[in-house]
């Protein structure tokens, strides 16, 4: 089976999470990547936990299908190696800290002077240019700085996304970028310079919140898990948990009072009449519902809900999702290698009919040591 990618290799000067979100995409479609490690010690998200099979969560997510060589790029030799590696490349990705690259003669300009079919993407915190351009960054220092934080939680207590948002935002547009270049390059032969900056796009992802605070003139709305300007849209407590709903237009407004709470009189309650009107009066609608469902079950709201053509959810913990009814059912699930024995790996998103993803191995720190350096060390290109 072809793969959309097969023939493209990718050298990743990697670490921790944007960069590797990126390439580990370009490897499901059957890109060669070759991940550069640390001499002895490795992406440093090796280690950021020991949960799955003792290794790190985050390294077997985000590092399948590659091969891991260790290098230290301030030797001559393994830099000398480096630059054998990225000669034959397609695509050189980096994050490294602000600078860097270019003491090492790995920036854009240098690289694809002399190679301007390269596709060479950069991605840092805050961007090439401006006061911030040599800040460290990290996901939870860029969420606060896009104001993510301060439109997340109560009205209380701020609070973090509970996913490395800020870094996968920038993992795919990174990713995107890639394949927009790849495509352009095969129309005109010519590669491209990229540069993706977690604050541009974790910004990008945050504009409507931005638009409605600057704009609305107000502060942001942190309403713990319910919806800031739709209502009803959140969770609402049943006869034994609470279930989640939610009502996008006047039409569902209008099922919701007459099929669901049986209270059609609240269509044209002026409290209740026009969304606007009924986030400014959410607690007291908050109150009409659950009075509605304190007399039954979730399962038995949840199926009202259906009936009624009502978008609803159950809130389920991570753990319960891998074991999602609906992922089962669509088979979603694929055993994946690792150094310490099989896990199961969600399929990507998009799925191509007719084609599996690769969905390769984890690899061992350094596990390709000797077969990268005896292709691409002194007398390998006449071995390949």
């Amino acid at each position: 089976m072809r793969h959309p990618l097969e023939g493209i290799t990718v050298v990743a000067l990697e670490q921790a999470v944007a960069a590797p979100f990126a390439s580990r995409q370009l490897a499901d479609l059957g890109a060669r990547v070759i991940k550069i490690e640390r001499r002895g010690v490795g992406d440093f998200a090796r280690d950021y936990d020991r949960t799955v099979h003792g290794q790190s969560s985050y390294f077997v997510w985000l590092n399948r299908g590659k091969e891991s060589v260790e290098l230290d790029i301030k030797d001559p030799a393994d830099r000398a190696l480096l630059g054998a590696m990225i000669d034959r490349a397609d695509v050189f990705v980096q994050n490294l800290v602000p600078g860097a690259v270019e003491r090492l003669g790995l920036d854009a300009g240098t690289l694809r002077a002399e190679r301007p079919e390269l596709i060479h993407c950069s991605i840092s915190g805050y961007g090439p240019e401006g006061p911030y351009r040599t800040k460290k960054a990290y996901d939870l220092l860029v969420q606060c700085e896009t104001g993510l934080v301060m439109s997340t939680g109560t009205p209380d207590t701020p609070a973090k996304a509970g996913i490395s948002i800020a870094d996968i935002a920038t993992g795919m547009y990174a990713y995107t970028g890639i394949l927009t270049a790849l495509y352009d390059r095969e129309r005109t032969g010519e590669g491209a310079s990229l540069h993706v900056a977690m604050i541009d796009s974790l910004g990008e992802w945050m504009s409507q919140p931005a638009y409605f605070s600057r704009y609305g003139q107000e502060p942001p709305r942190r309403t713990a898990a319910a919806h800031p300007s739709i209502s009803p849209y959140g969770p609402y407590s049943t006869g034994d948990d609470k279930v989640f709903l939610s009502v996008q237009s006047e039409r569902e407004w209008v099922v919701l009072c007459r099929d669901v709470l049986a209270r059609p009189e609240l269509v044209d309650d002026p409290r209740f009449r026009t969304n606007d009107d009924r986030v400014g009066n959410d607690d007291e609608l908050t109150a009409i519902l659950e009075e509605t469902f304190e007399g039954r079950t979730s399962d038995e709201v949840g199926d009202l809900l259906e009936h009624a053509g009502i978008a609803n959810a159950r809130l389920r913990t991570p753990e319960q999702f891998t074991r999602h009814p609906q992922l089962a059912a669509r088979n979603r699930w694929r055993a994946v290698e690792t150094p310490a024995g099989p896990l199961e790996a969600l399929l990507p998103p998009v799925e191509v009919a007719g084609r599996e993803p690769v969905m390769g191995p984890v690899p061992a720190l350094g596990a390709h040591n000797e077969s990268i350096r005896a292709e691409f060390g002194p007398g390998g290109e006449d071995r390949t």
